[in-house]
């Protein structure tokens, strides 16, 4: 072949399908949506999942490696058909992993390919993933799982204490453990729903929080991964007071933004951790969002993951220091240029107003 551009083509696009893997294999969610057009698909009609544009690729992408426990892709080349400024092709994966809830599995599939050339290079505009074989077995491995923490900063003579595993504070809860979660939640005088995953909380949220009510959202990602965000903030149908406390100058509006974050009709948010003996434990930094889950707010829905679930409350502060802790400070890092703290801790032992606090209890896990 003597098509230099058709050369050149070629290995950039397989340099693409390479590069997906790659971000996926690395938990680089954003890296592995950038690999998209602005408004590229991703489809898996087997599971069934339709992503369309770079954010719901995204969110969808976090919302999975929040549930894995470790996860194995390997692609092979395929056929790549070039026309113009577009391209089709084909990759083939074997893939192989575990999720937090147990399933696991080794499948083959084939990416149906659409390529585009941009600015930017080739990227995907859809990905179509079909499974060609699936083996639902037992694996017989497992992932290598490095301790909680480190032995920096810490007493030397708390070093020969056996490790915390990584999936301690990441497993889901059983089921029987939800239902003695709900049953000690519902004693303490809170609401307690147990759910099957994040899209029935999104969708139990819109019955229980109605149209027009002033709602506060916590900084939190399990309302971020699920879309409940989303939704209070963005669709208008509520007067959602995250929104407008952003557009208030900090310097001279604090005490119309305390005011407002204070006593709203509804706060959603998540927790931390949540304890077999019916407590709710969350953290904050600022601790601006405390006063209305406490008791400000009429009304509050708290959507706990199932890897939320610990024993006791001495686990749960543990689980807000050594695992929460320092996801929630990468992520702030990135976001606002400094980590976060556990400056404020708020911990709800029962709810004294019957009916005013509820909790979802997801059996799936998600957020941190």
């Amino acid at each position: 072949m003597n098509d230099f551009q058709a050369i050149a083509d070629r290995v950039e696009i397989e340099a693409l399908r390479g590069e997906f893997s790659d971000a996926a294999m690395m938990r680089d969610r954003p890296r592995l949506a950038s690999l998209f057009t602005p408004d590229g698909a991703l489809r898996m009609p087997n599971i069934p999942v339709e992503q369309i544009g770079r954010e719901e690729i995204l969110a969808g992408g976090e919302r999975l490696q929040s549930q894995l426990d470790f996860f194995v892709q390997t692609t092979h080349p395929g056929t790549i058909l070039l026309d113009g400024d577009t391209a089709t092709g084909r990759a083939y994966i074997q893939e192989l992993g575990r999720a937090l809830d147990g399933r696991q599995g080794l499948n083959y599939a084939v990416y149906h390919d659409r390529y585009q050339r941009t600015e930017e290079g080739w990227k995907f505009a859809e990905r179509v993933y079909e499974v060609r074989y699936l083996d639902m077995s037992p694996l017989a491995g497992s992932a290598p799982h490095a301790a909680q923490g480190s032995e920096s900063g810490t007493n030397r003579a708390d070093a020969t204490a056996a490790p915390t595993p990584a999936t301690a504070f990441t497993a889901p809860a059983s089921a029987e453990q939800l239902e003695r979660v709900a049953a000690a939640l519902r004693a303490n005088g809170f609401a307690a729903e147990i759910l099957d995953d994040a899209a029935a909380a999104r969708t139990r949220i819109k019955e229980l929080v109605p149209e027009g009510a002033s709602v506060l959202t916590g900084a939190s990602e399990t309302l971020r991964l699920s879309g409940i965000d989303e939704d209070i903030n963005a669709s208008g149908q509520y007067d959602a007071i995250r929104p407008r406390i952003l557009a208030i100058d900090r310097a001279t509006g604090a005490d119309e933004i305390r005011r407002l974050v204070a006593v709203p009709d509804f706060v959603v948010n998540s927790v931390a951790a949540v304890t077999e003996t019916g407590s709710l434990v969350l953290a904050s930094g600022s601790g601006s969002q405390l006063p209305a889950n406490a008791g400000g707010a009429a009304q509050a829905v708290w959507i706990v993951g199932a890897q939320k679930v610990v024993p006791d409350l001495s686990t749960a502060l543990r689980r807000v220091e050594e695992h929460a802790l320092p996801l929630e400070s990468a992520r702030a890092q990135a976001v606002y240029g400094t980590p976060s703290a556990v400056n404020r801790l708020l911990i709800l032992n029962a709810e004294p107003r019957p009916g005013r606090g509820t909790v979802l209890l997801l059996r799936e896990a998600i957020g941190y």
